[in-house]
């Protein structure tokens, strides 16, 4: 079992930056597969990035690629998403989400065990 708690969302202008943080509870954070994925209003929630097959192996969706970096601290059971250069379009809740390194990997929300409960980003224009 692994417990998400998401932070750091907010409002920022477009060009801005923030950093979104989710800590872990429960055993073997390291061995989990991290994520972060998006909802938009009356949209469908959508894959942003993980760590695939290993803590080197990273990635990202289309729409956030070179402006999004996700990283982790197994020291801290902490996982990041640092993005940069802010659009309007990146305005969601943003959720964390785990899943074992043994299973299959997919950017499919189906994939993904364990989630957060989602912070709040909103871009101004």
């Amino acid at each position: 079992q692994v417990q998400l708690v998401e932070s750091g969302g907010g409002l920022v202008q477009a060009g801005g930056s923030l950093r979104l943080s989710c800590a872990a509870s429960g055993r073997s954070f390291s061995s989990y597969r991290l994520a972060w994925f998006r909802q938009a209003p009356g949209k469908e929630r959508e894959f942003v990035a993980c760590f695939k097959w290993s803590d080197r192996d990273t990635n990202y969706a289309d729409s956030v690629k070179g402006r999004f970096t996700i990283s982790r601290d197994n020291a801290k059971n902490t996982v990041y998403l640092q993005m940069n250069s802010l659009k309007p379009e990146d305005t969601a809740v943003y959720y964390c989400a785990a899943d074992p390194y043994g299973a299959p990997w997919s950017t499919s929300t189906y994939q993904w065990d364990y989630w957060g409960q989602g912070t709040q980003v909103t871009v101004s224009s």
